[in-house]
């Protein structure tokens, strides 16, 4: 997967999950606070150190790590 600019994974920090660049603050929770119908207004309200490109990138990161997925279909049994 490439490298996502604003995104490290360090030894660690975060159990070893992806977060954002200089922060403990993990891509999942990001997704989470979003699928939880946080906007990225509120985010960025609660956690003033984020920027919106912050966000973006954690989105970027998501939807690069799901193209690279590969899913295989379940048989029925």
């Amino acid at each position: 997967m490439r490298k996502i600019k604003g995104i490290e994974i360090k030894k660690g920090v975060a159990f070893g999950k992806p977060v954002i660049a200089g922060t403990r603050i993990s891509v999942e929770f990001i997704l989470d606070l979003l699928a939880s119908g946080w906007k990225i207004n509120k985010i960025l309200k609660h956690y003033p150190h984020l920027r919106k490109s912050d966000i973006q990138a954690a989105l970027t990161y998501s939807r690069d790590l799901i193209k690279e997925w590969k899913g295989y279909p379940l048989t029925n049994r």
